[in-house]
């Protein structure tokens, strides 16, 4: 495993790029400093870069707030969330899982996510009693976006009812604007002792790079997976076949003065990523 101060090496050494948003490119609110600058020289070298999020909204939802921060639709090739790839699933219904759910959801998250619902055929319920499954986008707009604790009397209705929930973003917790907060998945593991069925969509399941890998036109070989996240970014990177890149600066800030400490949690965890960074900067 490298230890560079910046990313320019990597983009010598490959051709294409599977890149992270939350904790790579911007912590929800703004840009991190050298990330856009680092997506500009990267397209001005032709290397393609195809953007895969965890968040859970769709593609297009998510690709408006770039814009708004700044960050313009020339940079990268293409943009895919696990809200998008869990709008599909629920829309298509092909796979077994997801065509046994029913139609009536209930939704756990905030309200900015019910675009992962729009345009499909389900009728959304106010209590998980009148469900037939529960679709979850993480903390929503009436509970600490911090405290697990408070989202316990909800989980275990959905429980007491058995639910099966979608979990649309794998994610622990994300920095956002500075602050530590937790996301869905934290919520689904939480489920998972309860007894609950959870159904996680995004990474680190390697189905998520199929159409990733196709739109970069790659060999695997010569594409490099880009995130801050040892659990799904890296991890991901890993069940898909492709080599990682791990930013330090997010959510493992911790590590981004002390290499062994890297090293050994990489270790720790069965993941040999190529190389690390401080942050996604040239």
């Amino acid at each position: 495993m490298q230890h560079l101060t910046g990313f320019a090496p990597l983009a010598q050494r490959y051709q294409g790029f599977v890149v992270d948003l939350w904790g790579v490119i911007h912590d929800g609110v703004t840009p991190y400093a050298g990330a856009v600058d680092c997506l500009e020289r990267l397209a001005r070298a032709g290397k393609p870069v195809v953007l895969l999020s965890n968040a859970p909204r769709r593609a297009g939802v998510a690709r408006e707030g770039m814009r708004a921060m700044g960050i313009a639709d020339r940079l990268y090739t293409d943009l895919l969330t696990s809200g998008e790839v869990t709008h599909r699933l629920l829309r298509d219904r092909g796979d077994p899982w997801f065509a046994s759910l029913g139609r009536r959801v209930f939704h756990l998250g905030p309200a900015r996510d019910r675009n992962v619902m729009h345009g499909l055929d389900l009728e959304p319920v106010a209590e998980p009693g009148a469900a037939s499954f529960v679709l979850n986008t993480g903390p929503d707009d009436h509970r600490s976006p911090t405290d697990i604790a408070e989202y316990e009397p909800v989980l275990r209705d959905c429980a007491r009812h058995r639910l099966p929930m979608v979990c649309a973003n794998p994610d622990l917790e994300v920095i956002r604007g500075g602050k530590r907060v937790i996301c869905a998945g934290a919520l689904a593991q939480r489920y998972l002792t309860m007894g609950g069925a959870v159904r996680s969509i995004g990474k680190p399941d390697p189905a998520v790079y199929v159409p990733v890998l196709a739109a970069l036109g790659l060999p695997t070989a010569r594409v490099l997976a880009v995130g801050d996240a040892l659990r799904t970014d890296i991890a991901g990177a890993a069940a898909a076949g492709i080599d990682a890149c791990w930013v330090l600066g997010g959510i493992h800030a911790g590590f981004s003065g002390d290499p062994a400490e890297a090293e050994r949690a990489a270790a720790s965890a069965g993941l040999s990523p190529v190389a690390t960074v401080p942050a996604f900067v040239w």
